[in-house]
């Protein structure tokens, strides 16, 4: 067979999704054919999706090396530097497929996205901003566009980019939903009647129905009409759930299972044969990293702009970095891949703290491309706490949180793109509460001194005090900056990257109470989880 024709084979396996065996015919290409190039791209591929990251470089690395000015192959080489967690050289590809992608504007528009992963949102734009010239009336690259200002805080210029990417496909519903959350809608201002027009059509597909219900929520929210918004909100959640495979009594037990094994006190500062020798700038006190911890929409992006306006502080946004480094560590202590999560939970108590403190702090700086002082404001490493003492001592936990009903209603309200699976339902919102609340309460009593809770009530009712009191538990001078940190114009990638680009406002603290009756069923069943539904932590 030449090889042509092994490649068509190898193409119509991965169609097909059969990675086994079309890693095994890519094999036999590449080895008749050593220098016929597509071979060796298509390996690279394979091995990308087998998640054999090293192999699939070795292969675009082959594939470059053929075809030194294919911008296609050396972008292949980039995302998977990035997948390595390798951000520097997977810019450095990046920019090397710009010099040769020349007038496809496919190719720019993922050489943008590429950047966008990597948080090079600036050089994403660029880029876009490229695919967009080339093709004006593709409204994917519009689209692509619209995402990366609005992470920039041109909300202006997202929401141009959203309406011309919906003239240009009347159904993409993400668009709608996505405009809708940029501003606060107005009487003379507002999408309520194209939304509603649109709705009969989106009830087509489930996904689309949950998006345009979601923003008329928020639209009609914005406008006074909480009767509409909540009839709109409670039909989308309730769609949203029905396609979810998802069991909340895991998510509570898991809670469980992390009291039980991390049931003794640590203090403030563990001694010294607990934790090691300190080595290097991330063992000091003053340049350890910051993690931003708890539920979402608790207010968490708003303490990282805070602190992040800091002339010390970089954000390095939501990693998963901890997570990673915990399960890779297992895995190598079990020898195998798959771990049920309670096992998991057992072995992490276990482990060698300083290696996985390195791991994580390597794979931080990897992903983020920083030096000096970070924060990472991924607000699930909530679980972690007692873990991230052990590993890295010198760091700083700030626990962010909201009293209950506004919390719950706060997580409700938010169609989220991925994770939170526990957030359409109102009973299982309560009970993820509760168990979320457990375990924050465990953390108090066995880290004591460790965690710095911060109330995004009291935060917005005394900005200046609650802000120096974060700043002096980060060990950081006062700077007028964190008052001012709408004025960040650094990017910002979560949900919050509209409402953070405003002063701070107090709107939101009561919002939930314009639902009362309708928030009935969460009320009751917090009550039933042993919370009060009005009060703090205490």
């Amino acid at each position: 067979m030449d090889a042509s024709a092994a490649h068509r084979e190898v193409l119509r396996l991965i169609q097909a999704q059969d990675w086994r065996a079309a890693g095994d015919a890519c094999q036999r290409l590449t080895s008749r054919h050593p220098e016929f190039s597509a071979g060796w791209l298509a390996c690279g591929r394979i091995a990308m999706a087998r998640m054999d990251l090293s192999s699939a470089l070795v292969a675009f690395d082959r594939a470059v090396e053929l075809e030194p000015l294919n911008p296609s192959f050396r972008l292949h080489r980039a995302q998977c530097l990035l997948a390595l967690g390798r951000r520097a050289e997977a810019l450095d590809a990046a920019q090397s497929a710009e010099r040769h992608a020349g007038a496809h504007a496919g190719l720019w528009d993922a050489i943008a996205t590429l950047r966008s992963f990597a948080l090079d949102q600036r050089g994403a734009l660029a880029a876009y901003d490229r695919a967009v010239t080339l093709a004006p009336h593709d409204p994917r690259f519009t689209y692509n566009r619209a995402s990366v200002r609005r992470f920039l805080g041109d909300l202006a210029g997202a929401e141009a980019d959203y309406d011309r990417a919906i003239s240009l496909k009347p159904l993409d519903f993400e668009a709608y939903l996505n405009r809708s959350e940029l501003r606060v809608q107005s009487s003379a201002r507002n999408h309520v009647a194209e939304l509603e027009a649109v709705l009969p059509e989106a009830r087509r597909e489930w996904r689309g129905e949950v998006q345009i219900r979601f923003a008329l929520a928020k639209e009609y929210e914005d406008l006074g009409e909480y009767s509409k918004s909540f009839e709109h909100l409670r039909s989308g959640a309730m769609k949203r759930r029905e396609h979810l495979k998802y069991e909340v009594a895991t998510d509570v037990a898991t809670a469980g299972w992390i009291i039980g094994a991390y049931p003794a006190p640590l203090s403030a500062a563990p001694p010294a044969d607990q934790v090691g020798p300190a080595s290097g700038p991330d063992c000091a006190g003053a340049d350890g990293p910051i993690f931003i911890v708890g539920l979402p929409r608790s207010g968490t992006s708003l303490v990282e702009r805070i602190l992040s306006s800091h002339s010390a502080v970089t954000s390095a946004g939501e990693l998963d970095c901890f997570a990673l480094s915990l399960t890779d560590a297992a895995r190598r202590r079990v020898g195998r891949e798959q771990i049920p999560r309670q096992e998991l939970v057992e072995i992490s108590a276990t482990l060698d703290f300083q290696a996985l403190g390195r791991d994580y702090l390597e794979r931080a700086r990897a992903a983020f491309g920083g030096t000096g002082r970070f924060i990472d404001k991924m607000p699930l490493n909530y679980l972690y706490c007692g873990l991230i003492r052990r590993a890295l001592p010198h760091a700083r936990i700030i626990h962010v949180f909201r009293r209950p009903m506004a919390a719950g209603y706060a997580i409700y309200k938010t169609l989220f793109k991925s994770g939170y699976p526990f957030s359409y339902d109102l009973a299982e919102i309560a009970q993820y509460y509760a168990a979320y609340r457990r375990l924050m309460d465990h953390w108090r009593t066995s880290l004591p001194g460790a965690v710095h809770d911060v109330s995004y009530e009291a935060l917005v009712a005394d900005q200046l005090g609650e802000t120096r009191k974060l700043l002096e538990y980060c060990g950081l001078e006062w700077e007028d900056a964190c008052v001012a940190f709408y004025r960040n114009p650094a990017p910002i990638t979560t949900a919050s990257a509209s409402q953070v680009r405003r002063p701070l406002y107090d709107t939101s603290v009561s919002q939930w109470r314009h639902y009362e009756p309708q928030l009935a069923e969460l009320k009751t069943a917090l009550a039933a989880q042993g919370i009060d539904p009005m009060t703090e932590f205490s």
